[in-house]
């Protein structure tokens, strides 16, 4: 296979790819990362393709291993060894928490996020936060299942942007 068709075959599978990078980190901008370190890798080393076998299943398992190892490696930045006769693993943050006030102001604010929501994203959300399934959140609601999802992803959206000061920054 040359460069410009497995480049081709690459560019080809890579709408397939994206919904499986989403599940696996959970967030669009570590999705977009992880499919380009994918994409890197399976072009550095095409030679180790075998030409025949299925494309579509290598990148799947390079993209798994990838999250897998940049996983690893996140966990191991904030695990530190104790050099002491115990020798103990400890996890550390860069957050020390000396008592339980921001938790609880955090709290009070997510609380707050969800009695802000609309009745009609609320009770699904909180259905669906407290177990229920979508199939039985749409038969209690008497709603279609398609309007149960479109709720519940609203619901997120809405408390994500409401939330955006607890966002994550590295």
């Amino acid at each position: 296979m040359t460069t410009l068709e497995f480049s081709y075959s690459l560019n080809k599978l890579s709408s397939s790819l994206k919904p499986f990078a989403l599940k696996l980190t959970r967030d669009m901008d570590d999705a977009n990362d992880l499919m380009q370190d994918t994409m890197v890798k399976a072009f550095t080393n095409k030679d180790k393709f075998t030409e025949g076998t299925n494309l579509k299943a290598w990148l799947y398992t390079i993209m798994k291993n990838t999250f897998i190892t940049n996983y690893q490696r996140m966990v191991r930045r904030g695990t530190f060894v104790d050099t002491t006769d115990n020798l103990h693993y400890i996890n550390s943050g860069d957050v020390l928490v000396e008592n339980g006030a921001y938790g609880d102001f955090t709290m009070d604010d997510i609380h707050e996020a969800i009695e802000g929501l609309d009745e009609v994203y609320k009770t699904p959300f909180m259905m669906h936060y407290r177990g229920f399934k979508y199939h039985e959140i749409a038969e209690k609601l008497d709603i279609p299942i398609g309007t149960v999802k479109n709720r519940i992803h609203i619901a997120r959206k809405i408390l994500k942007d409401d939330l955006h000061v607890y966002r994550h920054k590295n």
